[in-house]
């Protein structure tokens, strides 16, 4: 009887210390249930675009120190439901199911050690609503961090934006290209 209270406790902790080796669980899309790390994390969360277009992919990438697991997902500002899908989840990692949509988050596959960086794949949502992509990252089973974030991404409507990625200054750049568009659009309103 002396060590029953012993074994529970040592029971407890074990299955704790157990983690996700196969990626997280469903309810992790809101709620982790442990306490992360209290120091900032070594990782950030970068994108190759800071306005998204619904239909167009976008890169994001988790680079920091090597991992074992990670939880990938966009939100917006007062909601905890994952917005976009992902595609082409890499080695290690599987689709994780969050508000119903089978491919609306990215979950480690096992416990490998995954490298300083990990790309992805997002299919921003039919909407224009700003959005931020956020991360858990797992060091180890006890060490990781929740709500690495990426800078906020503003929608644009399509069909608004003829030329994206072009400069203020490009009639300076390329007058040619910029007189020749506008002939053009002369000749097609015309």
């Amino acid at each position: 009887m002396e060590l029953l209270l012993p074994g529970l406790i040592m029971l407890q902790v074990l299955c704790f210390a157990g983690g996700y080796p196969s990626g997280a669980p469903t309810g992790a899309c809101e709620d982790i249930g442990v306490l992360p790390q209290p120091s900032t994390a070594p990782h950030n969360l970068l994108t190759n675009i800071r306005t998204f277009q619904p239909g167009e992919p976008i890169t994001v990438a988790v680079r920091g120190s090597a991992c074992r697991g990670v939880l990938l997902e966009a939100q917006t500002a007062g909601s905890t439901n994952a917005l976009g899908s992902w595609n082409f989840p890499p080695s290690d990692t599987r689709f994780l199911q969050c508000t119903g949509d089978p491919q609306s988050a990215v979950s480690h596959s096992n416990t490998n050690l995954k490298g300083n960086t990990t790309v992805c794949s997002w299919m921003p949502p039919n909407s224009t609503c700003p959005v931020y992509l956020m991360a858990t990252v797992a060091q180890q089973r006890t060490v990781f961090w929740v709500d690495v974030r990426s800078t906020t991404l503003t929608g644009e409507t399509p069909g608004l934006s003829l030329v994206r990625g072009a400069s203020a200054g490009m009639a300076e750049e390329k007058p040619l290209l910029v007189l020749g568009i506008y002939s053009l659009m002369l000749q097609v309103l015309g």
